[in-house]
């Protein structure tokens, strides 16, 4: 394949901001290896459409992206047994805490713009799963100030409200059942009371940096 940069890499994102790479399920030859392409929406919610995730969980992102599409096509068209709605598809998202080493790079004619993974300290790493049309959302949440995480206890009449917030909640437990290191019943909570549950992927497990969301020591209940 052939490839070229532009120019050195430019640091994307916020110092003390969180991104997000958003898999398409597409991949591309560079370097030597078979990498995910998606976007990249940066912490001031400004998206990089052809962004490429070169380095490391490289083939991690590539294996659990894929394995949460073929649950897509397994379970959407079903119907929750618990608020009886039907299911969503869910996406994946790998947050990166800091900024985000970018090379704008060409490869067989078609600009890319290439997140060199290895030059991330791993720690500020991780990789969580949502309703794919929530992702944005999500980001935006995690990066506004008053935002916290808590875990949702299984008695929690959330999983009975008869929406998406509902459905969510199951199916981020239907899905670790079928995909090893996921774990379900997150959610973020923003300051206006609104709620957008999530999962964790253990897999990219992250650290300290993101520990408040990988890890929320608080449970949520509909009173707080």
């Amino acid at each position: 394949m052939l490839h070229t940069a532009h120019e050195a890499p430019a640091q994307l994102g916020s110092p003390s901001g969180f991104n997000g790479f958003v898999p398409s399920g597409q991949t591309v030859s560079y370097k030597g290896s078979q990498d995910p392409v998606g976007d990249l929406i940066l912490s001031n919610g400004t998206v990089i459409h052809d962004a490429v995730w070169n380095g490391q969980y490289s083939n991690t992102i590539i294996q659990n992206h894929n394995q949460i599409v073929q649950l897509n096509d397994q379970f959407v068209g079903q119907t929750d047994p618990v608020n009886n709605q039907p299911y969503v598809s869910l996406q994946d998202v790998y947050v990166v805490k800091g900024q985000v080493p970018v090379q704008q790079v060409t490869i067989n004619g078609q600009p890319y713009y290439v997140i060199e993974a290895n030059k991330i300290n791993p720690g500020d790493i991780a990789g969580f799963y949502t309703y794919q049309g929530w992702v944005p959302n999500f980001e935006v949440a995690i990066n506004t100030q008053g935002t916290t995480a808590a875990g949702l206890p299984g008695n929690s009449p959330v999983y009975d409200w008869a929406n998406v917030t509902g459905t969510l909640v199951y199916e981020t437990h239907l899905y670790q059942d079928y995909i090893r290191g996921f774990f379900g019943g997150s959610t973020l909570i923003l300051s206006n009371g609104t709620i957008i549950p999530y999962g964790y992927n253990g897999n990219v497990p992250g650290g300290t940096p993101l520990s408040n969301f990988i890890s929320p020591q608080n449970i949520y209940n509909t009173s707080s």
